[in-house]
């Protein structure tokens, strides 16, 4: 098992003991400002009743994604992590 399969295994764990579903689960993230980064997450929450907000860094070179989302099980939590993970230079926190 490789180390990004044993953070999702413990993360759903830890979900699972510590959350009851459906629940509103916030995602964080960090993309640089120049490129189509913050789109593409915008674009994998959409039509979802997600809520979304941005905050540009203090050099304006990165932006900072919120996500609020309800969500009915930690493995759907987990599956959003891994569509976002494929966005180049994201930064999930």
């Amino acid at each position: 098992m490789n180390d990004k399969n044993l953070f999702y295994t413990k993360l759903k764990g830890q979900l699972e003991d510590t959350t009851k579903f459906p629940s509103d689960y916030m995602y964080k993230f960090i993309v640089p400002a120049i490129g189509n980064q913050q789109k593409e997450v915008q674009r994998v929450f959409d039509n979802k009743g997600a809520v979304i907000k941005t905050k540009k860094s203090k050099t304006g070179k990165y932006i900072s994604i919120s996500v609020v989302l309800k969500l009915d099980s930690a493995q759907e939590v987990i599956d959003y992590y891994k569509k976002v993970e494929k966005i180049e230079g994201i930064i999930s926190l």
